[in-house]
């Protein structure tokens, strides 16, 4: 079961790989898209059971703005982790972007700045 989903934006796909094999290579298990998604699958089936089974979201701000699949997916889990859920919204900035209002007062880890940095502190945040 994969306890960290990475969120993003299809244009962010290459960066977003990379995060995903650092974390796996970390010894996380990764929910990513591409990984899990198969031709012929529901694509909403499996994404809602990588999001039931994570313990973290990944929310990869972009340069790009957020999508309507990334905004119903950090949405939904942040439902969850103010529900009381043991779940977590984790931010980064991937390619650029701004937080929303809401998530505002998170501290993301900056990958733009410093790749290896911000990688080091979300690993340090995901336990």
């Amino acid at each position: 079961m994969p306890n960290v989903f990475i969120s993003h934006r299809k244009s962010d796909a290459q960066q977003a790989e990379q995060l995903a094999n650092e974390l796996g290579d970390a010894g996380h298990e990764v929910w990513f898209d591409e990984w899990k998604i198969d031709v012929g699958d529901s694509i909403v089936e499996r994404v809602d059971q990588g999001l039931e089974g994570s313990k973290y979201l990944v929310l990869c701000y972009s340069s790009s703005n957020m999508s309507s699949w990334v905004n119903r997916e950090w949405m939904s889990v942040l439902a969850r982790q103010l529900a009381g859920h043991q779940v977590k919204v984790l931010p980064i900035l991937l390619t650029g972007g701004q937080p929303p209002a809401i998530l505002a007062d998170i501290k993301y880890a900056d990958l733009v700045q410093d790749w290896s940095k911000g990688v080091s502190e979300l690993l340090r945040a995901i336990k």
